[in-house]
């Protein structure tokens, strides 16, 4: 289910130049901002790297992708 939101021009405007380097559409670009900052707030001692590698490492079980960790 979608739902409209209104933000300003200069969100929209940042949203565009970077989903073009990162592939996304303006509303991915901006999704994936939500993301990251609501894992930002409830999880304030993380850097945004090890963010983005939970994030990727989630979608990668989503999608089927996993393999058993060895340790060691």
């Amino acid at each position: 289910m979608t739902t409209a939101v209104r933000v300003s021009e200069n969100l929209v405007r940042e949203a565009r130049l970077l989903s073009a380097i990162e592939s996304r559409s303006v509303t991915g670009q901006i999704e994936h901002w939500a993301r990251v900052g609501k894992c930002a707030e409830e999880n304030p001692d993380l850097t945004y790297r090890l963010i983005k590698d939970i994030l990727i490492g989630v979608e990668e079980l989503d999608q089927g992708e996993s393999s058993e960790y060895k340790f060691g």
